[in-house]
């Protein structure tokens, strides 16, 4: 198959039965679906068992500090908005860690797409709660369970204004392939939040709690619709897989760079002028 374009031939420091695996040939098959060639294609992560993933592709690919995704994949975009431009982390890194970055990214709202591993647990570090770990949940940390309210990223995105937010499941493949693949043809921040389990360190919400505690979307549902969105983001006692928002009209932040007004020339292809470079540097002295 031609997902295999982007497979590396690596060994792959995951446990056996890690949702990882599952979501990596999920995303394969959505870039060979989408016809994307490797030449444009860049990954972004952070630090983390999930973000461990870019490596484990046969792209370009930019391992930042952890939860510092965001801001080097909105820069990439920048330097070339030609480029797709793909982040791949998880719940902790993108979220806690990246919390800041999250928030604000979504507000400038690049033509990227974040991919986000919700295992609802810390897989690198041996298990702690994340922001995402549901109430009461016992960890090697919070040996009495978690006694904070858990992060909702579906309802935070869209109150803070995402263009696609999405929820999918590695235990359904073609469902989140499909997301995914609408997610990356999607102009603008696009979020899609994939539960996976965590066979090592989070023994509640399994494979199989997952496939319990979810259902899908029918075809009959609006995503435009922004307070029902808003209305199904915060259902927690069955999770709504699919795109549960989408606005299409909103401009995107390489757009608004006043160095493209007149030349859209990608940044990185513009030769530098010293003498302004000097002449600003002295100006600041």
């Amino acid at each position: 198959m031609e997902k295999h374009k982007f497979e590396k031939q690596t060994n792959m420091a995951w446990c056996p039965g890690c949702g990882n695996f599952g979501l990596r040939n999920i995303m394969m098959e959505a870039y060979a679906e989408l016809g994307m060639s490797k030449e444009n294609l860049v990954m972004v992560s952070g630090i983390g068992q999930a973000a461990k993933s870019p490596q484990y592709y046969d792209v370009s690919y930019f391992n930042g500090l952890h939860g510092r995704a965001l801001p080097v994949a909105t820069g990439i975009k920048a330097a070339n908005p030609c480029l797709i431009v793909v982040v791949e982390s998880g719940d902790g890194d993108m979220y806690g860690e990246g919390g800041n970055h999250f928030i604000h990214t979504i507000r400038r709202n690049p033509d990227i797409t974040v991919i986000v591993h919700d295992n609802m647990i810390y897989g690198l570090t041996k298990g702690q709660a994340s922001p995402t770990s549901p109430l009461g949940l016992a960890t090697p940390v919070q040996i009495d369970g978690v006694s904070e309210e858990p992060l909702n990223p579906i309802s935070l995105s869209i109150a803070l204004g995402a263009t696609f937010v999405a929820r999918a499941s590695v235990g359904k493949p073609e469902l989140t392939k499909k997301i995914i693949k609408k997610a990356i043809s999607h102009k603008g921040f696009a979020l899609v939040d994939v539960f996976q389990a965590c066979v090592s360190f989070n023994k509640v919400n399994t494979h199989q709690w997952i496939e319990e505690n979810t259902y899908v979307l029918g075809e009959d549902y609006d995503p435009s619709n922004k307070v029902r969105s808003f209305e199904k983001a915060l259902e927690t006692k069955r999770f709504p897989l699919g795109i549960i928002y989408l606005e299409e009209s909103k401009p995107v932040f390489e757009d608004s760079i006043h160095l493209y007004a007149q030349d859209k020339t990608p940044l990185y292809q513009r030769q530098r002028d010293t003498a302004i470079v000097s002449e600003i540097l002295k100006n600041k002295t």
